[in-house]
Formats: structure tokens, sequence, C-alpha cells
């Protein structure tokens, strides 16, 4: 099981990066968040989730703990594989989600798209008291933004895509700073 890659990227794509270590290069599935944000040279260091199938075996990296292990979540709920998982996680934080799921919100889960009705009834009945346990940062800083964003006339899905090229490090009010300005500079 490869729980970590660090190394130096070697090529990028929206959906996934090449990793170099060791002398040997893998094929890691990110985030397009994570993808942005890294380039070709880039030294990276990537929390992992291996997943072995039948016929592939694919990796899958995040920045940090908490992403991963909303993913691995994800991966137990029926219906949802490691594509899907990392979908939900490219249009939502892991703040985001844990405040649908707190207010049962299945609306803003089929606005993901291949998650239907079911499968995001599903997602909250499974989540509702495991989200609690994982610890993320800046999920209200980014929840907080999108509602402001959203608020001020923006297009949920735009509001989303600026958002994700932010540091997630800043607080609120300086991320809608950001937005606001990339938003209005395009």
């Amino acid at each position: 099981m490869i729980a970590r890659i660090s190394g130096t990227v070697i090529a990028t794509s929206e959906k996934h990066m090449v990793v170099e270590t060791g002398g040997l290069a893998y094929r890691v599935f990110v985030t397009a968040e994570t993808a942005v944000r890294k380039s070709v040279g880039d030294e990276v260091v990537l929390w992992t989730a291996h997943i072995v199938r039948e016929d592939s075996q694919e990796l899958y990296g995040f920045e940090n703990t908490s992403d991963q292990d909303l993913f691995e979540l994800l991966l137990g709920v029926s219906g949802i594989g490691p594509k899907s998982a990392l979908g939900v996680m490219n249009v939502a934080t892991i703040g985001t989600i844990a405040r649908a799921v707190q207010n049962n919100d299945v609306s803003y889960l089929t606005k993901i798209s291949g998650i239907g009705r079911k499968t995001a009834e599903k997602i909250l009945i499974e989540l509702r008291d495991k989200l609690p346990d994982i610890h993320y940062e800046g999920s209200e800083t980014a929840g907080d933004a999108l509602d402001a964003l959203i608020a001020l006339g923006y297009t949920d899905s735009a509001s989303r895509d600026i958002l994700r090229t932010i540091s997630a490090e800043l607080d609120t009010q300086a991320r809608i700073r950001e937005a606001l300005r990339l938003l209005n500079g395009k």
C-alpha cells in the first residue's frame, strides 16, 4: 500500500499529475485545485489512497490528511467510486460537504455531476455521524466566502471555481476580496 509520495512534478493535467521519485514516475489523480497549484518542476508531497482493482491500480493524492480522510469516507458510501469521490471533492470543500450533511441538504449534493438524488441521500445518511470526526481547517471560511459571493449575484459554479484558486489559509474577508478582484478582472 502506498501511503504517501514525495517528489518532483514532471507532468500535469486537469485530473492528474505525474510525480517522479526514486527513479520512478507515478501518475496520481488529484483534485483540480491541487492540479492548478502545482506546476512541472515543483516539489510535492501527497498523502495517497492506493486503489487496487482487478484490472487496474490507481493512486489518488491529497495535500493533507483531512482531504484523504474525506475521500476514504466517500468511498465507503455505496455507489461512490474513486472518480466520483474525487468529483465531489472537486466541487465542494470539506466544510461545504459537512454543512450540506449537517443541514440534510440533498439538493446541494445533487448539483454535483454524477450524483443523483438516491446517492446524495446515501451520502447524507452515511456521513452524518462520521464527518465531525474529520478535523478540517478553513471550512467555515470557504463556506462563508461561497455564500457571500452567491449573495452578491455570482453563480455557484463561478464562485466555487474562483475560490478553489485562492489559498484556504486566508480569512473569510480576505478570500472574498481576492475572489472579487479575480472575478471582476476577467
